[in-house]
This record gives structure tokens, sequence and C-alpha cells, in this order.
């Protein structure tokens, strides 16, 4: 995992200094004199009435949101909500966690202290480790899944997404942050193993790998559909590969540790890509060039998954990932603050008729489907896979846990709640006529129009047309992945508070580029920690496979794991329902299960750590995420609805004399849903009897935490 390591230093050469200069000096006396004359000067009741405050407007306008009917809602309302919810859930929730469940000490020196060797382990600014995590665990689930889930209504998502956040997923991203950190930045496979027993370990494994493999497929499917017919948004993104590579020669080779300049340079390229986008889309033969179908697209994609994993870090993974972090802190603050300014119309009611499982985005009931389809805007399992192994090898201080691991979660759960706003300002006929598959509501724009409008929600191919001429594309039709929804939604928003309908299409077509690089850094970082797991793997079978410096093991593991995701791309692209319809739900079961996973494993140290009273803090979400999971999972395997059950599916396809490959796919996608339900199993039936040993005292509570060492840097600070 020492890549990403490897990009956090590539971005800011920044490693702690074994003294203090002249500078921190000044920064540590300047933090206790505002920390002492205003901090201290604030009397305790004027600090109680502030946090009442927050916490009665975030009560109204959660109220707001829930209670009312029969007239829309502005979508400041859900802007508030989030902002008081996350800022009570920080201040109070975190820091009882943090203080009784983890007790931080912030005496203690972290692994990246203590074995500090400019590499894998680097004490790194907290600001940066947190830029760097929001980074890595940000992917396509905030931006899509809350899209997706749109369909229900913007009620139980919007919902979903602020409770599961605040008592799901920045509790797992937190704390198994914090236990890795004690662990020397050990993996969440390795902790399982450690702390739950062997089997548990080589389970988590296998379903870890699996997982990886569908969140990879799944991510590039969701780019397939947002750049397909669209040669605008292909040649952006074709040339922040040149532009990434420029970047890395340009600081490695011609200009070494300029960050500002190649910052510079790739700012001004990504915007010259945009510009140029638009002339190549106009003109008559380079238009063509860059007019691709789905399955030429994913070919590219897969070709530029095995290069992304083979390469040099420094050559093209770095450069892209420090790239499209700048350009995703950007995009959502502008969003936010065009929220804020223009204070838009939600125009989707707060629930639909669709909440009975006939919705044509995805089919299910919004029981359990909604919660495994917001997926990581409120908890994510593949977090624990940057939680454990990676950022705690950066952490400074054990105290900055608390910033990073629940800040950056926080952070993505705001993400999901602009992708809720963007998708529910548009005219409802709108949504679904861009996110619905042709098999659902018709090939014809006119068929398309009229199945659209019979539902309720009136909307005319004229007006679809003329949508797609606003934002530069040939159509907007079937255009199933929840990514060019949000595209149309955001240029939207910034349409009528930067520069009007006119340059709609620029906002449309950067909206495109920010959601490509949002879900290319997950698929590129995510292809190379599948690499150097079954390197790991194959290591033990023959040495030399596990040495991830030796070329021919890179080229023949980055091709292995390049084929697996490839594979469930290629059956997503060539699926009359868009793919997102059976790979969506696939994707948000096996995140959900890792999310299982996790929490399986971090009940079992809070009980080891003799915190078996707090224990709810894990355990809670831990129930409520195996009724959602393992209830959707039998529906997606056994459902009698052919639009949900993937079993059902394949005997309707059979009975029909329907494509021998699709009824394959349906039957893999049910064996490999039953093969994770299978293993997550038997890694909570584990962890339940270790639990019940070490509670009847039948077995010692034990931790395996790495001996106490007293950190230097609290010394420095108080110097």
């Amino acid at each position: 995992m020492s890549f990403v390591t490897a990009d956090c230093a590539w971005i800011t050469g920044y490693s702690e200094p074994a003294s203090r200069t002249r500078r921190s000096r000044f920064a540590i006396a300047l933090h206790r004199w505002i920390g002492h004359n205003i901090s201290g000067s604030m009397p305790k009741i004027f600090r109680v009435v502030i946090w009442i405050g927050i916490a009665v407007l975030g009560a109204f306008a959660l109220a707001t949101i829930a209670l009312r009917r029969g007239e829309q809602i502005n979508a400041m309302w859900l802007v508030v909500a989030a902002f008081c919810t996350y800022a009570l859930g920080y201040r109070f929730y975190s820091k009882f966690i943090a203080a009784k469940v983890l007790a931080l000490d912030g005496q203690r020196a972290t692994p990246a202290e203590r074995l500090d060797n400019g590499r894998d382990f680097v004490p790194t600014n907290k600001w940066v480790v947190f830029g760097h995590h929001f980074a890595a665990i940000a992917g396509p689930g905030p931006l899509v899944g809350p899209v997706l889930a749109a369909q229900f209504g913007y009620l139980p998502g919007t919902l979903w997404i602020l409770a599961g956040a605040v008592f799901g997923g920045c509790v797992q991203d937190f704390v198994i942050l914090l236990f890795s950190v004690r662990r020397d930045g050990k993996s969440l496979t390795e902790m399982a193993r450690e702390e739950g027993g062997k089997l548990g370990g080589i389970v988590a494994y296998v379903a870890i790998i699996s997982i990886i493999v569908i969140l990879l497929a799944v991510c590039a499917l969701v780019v397939v559909n947002a750049l397909k017919n669209s040669p605008w948004g292909t040649f952006t993104i074709a040339m922040t590969i040149p532009i990434a590579l420029l970047m890395g020669m340009y600081l490695r080779r011609i200009r070494p540790g300029k960050v500002l300049e190649v910052s510079a340079l790739g700012f001004v390229l990504v915007l010259l890509a945009i510009l140029g986008g638009q002339w190549v889309s106009q003109h008559a033969s380079l238009g063509k060039w860059f007019t691709l179908g789905a399955p030429a697209l994913a070919i590219f994609i897969i070709i530029y998954g095995f290069a992304a994993s083979a390469v040099p870090v420094w050559l093209l993974l770095a450069p892209r990932d420090y790239l499209s972090t700048f350009v995703k802190l950007g995009t959502i603050a502008m969003l936010a603050l065009g929220i804020i300014g223009l204070r838009p119309t939600l125009h989707m009611p707060p629930l639909t008729r669709f909440i009975d499982g006939s919705g044509p985005v995805f089919a299910g009931k919004v029981f359990p489907f909604a919660f495994i389809t917001i997926a990581c805007g409120a908890v994510s399992g593949f977090h624990s896979l940057i939680s454990s192994g990676t950022t705690p090898k950066l952490i400074r201080r054990e105290t900055e846990a608390r910033m990073v691991g629940y800040g950056a979660m926080m952070a993505e759960s705001m993400v999901a709640i602009m992708a809720m706003i963007a998708a529910c300002v548009l005219q409802p006929g709108t949504y679904f006529a861009i996110n619905s598959p042709s098999g659902i509501v018709g090939a014809a724009p006119e068929a398309a129009a009229t199945t659209i409008s019979n539902w309720g929600f009136p909307i005319t191919a004229g007006e679809m047309h003329s949508l797609a001429q606003a934002v530069g594309e040939q159509t907007l039709y079937n255009r199933t992945g929840g990514a060019p929804a949000f595209a149309v939604g955001m240029a939207h928003i910034f349409a009528n508070s930067l520069g009007g309908q006119a340059v709609m299409a620029l906002w449309y077509h950067f909206a495109i580029m920010f959601e490509a690089l949002f879900i290319l850094t997950v698929l590129d970082a995510g292809t190379r920690v599948g690499r150097f797991m079954i390197q790991d793997a194959l290591g033990h079978v023959w040495k030399p496979i596990g040495r991830t410096s030796w070329y021919p093991s890179v080229l023949a593991t980055s091709a292995l794991i390049v084929a697996a995701w490839g594979y469930f791309l290629w059956q997503g692209v060539k699926d009359p329902l868009g793919g997102i319809n059976s790979l969506w739900p696939l994707f948000g079961i096996a995140n959900q299960l890792l999310a299982t996973v996790a929490l399986c494993v971090a009940t079992t140290i809070i009980i080891k750590m003799h915190k078996a009273r707090y224990a709810s803090v894990t355990l809670l979400p831990l129930v409520w995420l195996v009724s959602v999971t393992f209830t959707a999972s039998l529906h997606k395997m056994f459902d009698a609805n052919p639009r949900i059950g993937f079993l059902s599916h394949a005997r309707q396809l059979a009975a029909t004399g329907g494509n021998a490959r699709l009824i394959f796919n349906d039957r893999l996608d049910a064996f490999v849903t039953g093969i994770l339900i299978v293993m997550v199993a038997m890694i909570l039936l584990e962890s339940m009897l270790e639990w019940i040993r070490i509670l009847s005292g039948r077995k010692e509570a034990k931790v395996k935490e790495s001996p106490f060492v007293a950190t230097r840097f609290a010394t420095e600070e108080q110097g």
C-alpha cells in the first residue's frame, strides 16, 4: 500500500522535521494565545446557547424536510440540516467516542513517528492527511448512489445519508483508523486474523478481493455510461491522462519539488481541455474520433486500468490523484456556494410512487434497496481499506485520527447531500428520462416521453432535445448510471448562478470531467491495491510473485485484477437494462458487507479493550447493516420479480430464448452474492463466538497493540 503514501509525499514533499523551526514555534504560540484569550474568554453559557441554537435550527430543518407535504421546498433546508447534523455529530458524538471508547492518547507515538522511513511511514501535517484521506475514499458512491436513490424521492435518501454517516460511516472510519494506528498500520485483513482468528482473516481476504473487483467494475461502468456518444466529455477525460504524465515528468525530471508550478500548469491545462472538448465535438472529423459507444469506451478504460496499475506511481497515478484532489474539493465548494446563493427549489417530491419497488432506475422497495444504493454516502466498507494500512502510516499524532477519520467521512457525506440536491432540482420527468434504461421506457424519444408522462411526471421529446442541445450532447435519454443526471443538475445550478444558460454546456462537461476524475481516482488506485493483494497471496505459492519490484509479477497480477473487474464491466455494457440495474445493487451489497466485516473487527477489539459497555457504538450500526444487506442479498438472489431477482430473470430469459451470455451473467451474479453472504456470515458468527468467550470469562481479553512509546512531538510543542 506504499503507493498511497508515496502519492502523498509526491503531493506535498512534507515530512515533519525532528526539531521545530522558528515558524512552527510562532504557530504554536499563536495557537495557545487564541485558545487562551478567545476560547477561554467565552463564557460557558454562550457556548451552550450556541450549540442549543444549532440543535434547534437542525431540528427545524429536518422537520421541514420530513413533514412538508403538498408544496416544494428550498434546497437550502437540506444544506442547513446537513451542516447542523454534522456539527453536532462531530462536536459531541465523535468527542465521546474519542474520549470514552478509544481513549485517544496524545502522548503515544504513532507508527508514522516510530517507523519513519521517508516512504511508507511519514509523519505528515494533519490537513495534508485529511486531504489525502478524503481523495482516497471519495469515489462514485457519494455522487452516483444518492442520484439513483432519488427515484424514491428526496426524503429517504437524505435522512439515511445524515443518520448513516454520523452514527455509522464516520464511526467505522474513525475506529478502524485508530485501531490500525495502534497496530503499526496493519490492514483490515491482518487485524481480522489477529483479533478474530485465522479463519476470519482468510475469509476476510477472499471477501475483500471479491468486493474490490465488483467495486472497480461499477466505477468503470459509471464512467462508460457518462461518456458514451459524448465527444466533448471523452476528449476532456482523455486529455487528463497526458496532462498527468506531463505533471509527473515535470516534477520528477524538469523542475523537481516545484509543486506550485505544476499545480498551476495542471489547472490551466484542464481548463484548456474542457474548452478544447467543445471545439472537438463540433469538428466534422475529430468529433467522430471521440464519439465512442459503450463497448469501445469499456476497452479503453480496461487498458487504462492496466496501465495505471503497471506503470511507476510517480508517472501517472500520483499526478492524476493530485490533479483530481483539487478538482474535487474546489468543485464541491463551488456547488455549495451555488446552492446557497441560488437557493434552488427541489422539484422531486419527498416520496414518489416507486417506493413500492417498481422503480424504472432500479427495481426494489425503499427497504432495503435505498440503503444499499446510497452506499458510500452513508456507510462504505471500502473506506476501511484506506483507514487501515495507508492513512495510519501518515498520522502524526493519535489525537488527529478524529479529524481525519470522522471528519473526512463527514465531508464525503456532504458530497452525497450535494448529489441528492443536484438530482432533485431537475424536473422529475427530466430525471427519469435521463436515468431510465431503454428496456423500461422505450428506445424512441417519443415513446420514452409518453411512458414517463403516464407515470405522472410530464416531459416531452422536444424538451429533452432542447436540454441536450443546451448541454452540448446529442441525446440525454437512457444515460443510466447517475453521473449524467448529476452533471445536468449541477450545470443547472451553476448556469443560473454563474454565467446563465449560455454557458450551461461548459458547466455540464466540467461536471462530467469532475465526476470521471472522482471515479477514475478510485479505479486506478483500487486496481493497484487489488494487484498488491494478489501479489501478496500468490507470493505464498511462489516467492518471486510476491515481490512488488519484480516487473513480470507486476504485469501478470495487474492483468489478473483488470481481467476480473473487466469481465463484470463488459457484462454491464452488454446488459439491455443499462448494467446499473443489476450491478449497482451488487456493488452496494458488496460494499456494505465489507463495512459489516470492518464493524465486526472493531466490535471485537472494543470488547477486548474491556470497553464492552461502549460496544453499542459499533454494534448498533453492525446490526442495521446485517439486516439491510442480508435482506437485499436474498431479494437479489431469489425474488420472483425478474427485475429484482437474478435467478428469476435468468429463468425468464431462458423461457423466451434469451441471450445465453445474459443468462450466465445473472446466474454468476447470484452465485457471487451468495458466496459473499456466506463468507460474511462466517465472519459474523466467529466474531459473535469470540465476544461470548471473552464476556463469559472463558478467554482472556487481550488486544494485540504495539507497545506504548512516548511521542517526541508532544515534548517539542510544550518546549
